[in-house]
């Protein structure tokens, strides 16, 4: 089922501004109904949780929709979804409550692909612990993280090992699942950051085989947010800090203070939205966030094949975004220019698509580009073919 784009970007107010946006891997655009559920959410009463007063139950039926909304999204128990703040804050926590049970002779192992969110918590967190930090290395002629990457850091002393499920800098997808195999049978856990892939696939928890995972709402039309989702019997197990009054209950124990109301309410009416994006879908919001990614899939892939035809074309842009089974994110330089230089070009044709290592910093670094990175470019559901057109008309004149 083919995705009615017109119909989806006349619901984002901000695409009114005329820019070809490519930069939806950092953040992407609001619809209009998350707006309006942001806002119904501050203009009615609010309250601490309860069931006593209108406020009271105003909160509290926003936080029990927001949870029931991720987890369809996630394919998780609501009771083990968790929020806070974002994916770099929910990492931190996490980190340093499992290393609570770390020492020496522990192993933690994290990769060179990943998001510094997914690297330098666990780094942090290990080296606090005395715990020993096992690096797994991707191939930069391809951009794969193979399971034999990771397998060849492994041993009967890992205790986590930590990887993306989508690579935010040039889109790589590794084997999850077969990656969560080799952690287990080494009596490990196994940790994903999906914030990039949950804006592309349908995440599945259990079928992942992560035992934690995290995204973050506004990768995928949603507010500024971050969530945690795991079984919930193993968040029982975990002891995080936390105030003496504050509940004790799972989720709650783990999340700090007040929770933001306001954003939980858009972060549900984003998952509603994308639920909708495949007309006709039946079933329940599961069944239709599935079809909804299926046809979101084929409307990226179809964009990022013309986008990979058309860099071809213009000649001395190389792409960096090279493994077999990646998200519509290409990551180019272009010969005798900086990055930054070539992204200052597309804004002034009113493309956006920016520069640098988009905090992926040792993959950018593995690749040989240092810390200017590259020029990404991100897809998004309300991406369209003009835009790509505009994109590759603008690099076609760029000043060589």
């Amino acid at each position: 089922m083919a995705l009615d784009v017109d119909a989806i970007r006349a619901r984002i107010p901000a695409l009114k501004s005329g820019s070809a946006r490519f930069d939806a891997p950092g953040g992407t655009q609001t619809p209009q109904p998350v707006i309006d559920a942001i806002a119904e959410a501050l203009t009615r009463p609010l309250a601490n949780r309860g069931r006593t007063t209108e406020g009271e139950r105003n909160a509290d039926d926003i936080v029990t929709q927001a949870r029931a909304a991720l987890a369809d999204l996630l394919g998780a128990d609501p009771r083990g979804v968790v929020f806070g703040r974002s994916a770099t804050q929910l990492a931190y926590d996490l980190s340093r409550t499992l290393a609570k049970d770390w020492g020496p002779g522990d192993e933690v192992v994290v990769t060179r692909l990943d998001h510094d969110s997914n690297i330098r918590p666990w780094v942090q967190a290990a080296q606090a612990a005395g715990a020993t930090l096992r690096w797994a290395d991707f191939d930069p002629a391809t951009g794969e993280l193979r399971p034999e990457h990771v397998a060849a850091v492994l041993c009967e002393r890992t205790r986590l090992v930590a990887v993306t499920a989508a690579s935010n800098l040039i889109g790589t997808r590794p084997d999850i699942p077969a990656l969560a195999a080799l952690a287990h049978d080494a009596g490990a856990l196994l940790h994903v950051d999906a914030v990039h892939y949950a804006s592309h696939a349908t995440v599945d928890l259990a079928a992942l085989g992560a035992d934690t995972l995290v995204c973050s709402p506004y990768k995928f039309l949603g507010p500024h947010l971050g969530v945690l989702a795991a079984d919930p019997g193993f968040l029982r197990t975990l002891r995080p800090d936390k105030l003496l009054p504050s509940s004790d209950a799972v989720p709650e124990r783990f999340e700090l203070g007040t929770l933001p109301y306001e954003l939980l309410a858009g972060a549900r009416a984003a998952v509603d939205f994308l639920a909708d994006l495949a007309p006709g879908g039946g079933g329940g919001r599961r069944e239709r966030l599935a079809a909804s990614f299926a046809a979101l899939e084929s409307h990226e892939d179809a964009l990022r094949e013309r986008i990979e035809r058309g860099l071809a074309d213009l000649g001395g842009i190389t792409v960096h975004s090279r493994a077999a089974h990646r998200t519509p994110t290409l990551l180019f330089t272009v010969a005798g220019l900086r990055p930054a230089d070539v992204s200052r070009h597309l804004a002034e044709h009113a493309v956006d698509a920016p520069a640098g290592s988009f905090y992926a910093v040792e993959a950018a670094r593995r690749l040989g580009l240092g810390d200017e990175g590259g020029v990404r470019v991100g897809l998004a559901p309300y991406s369209c073919a003009e835009d790509v057109d505009r994109l590759l008309t603008a690099l076609a004149r760029l000043p060589r």
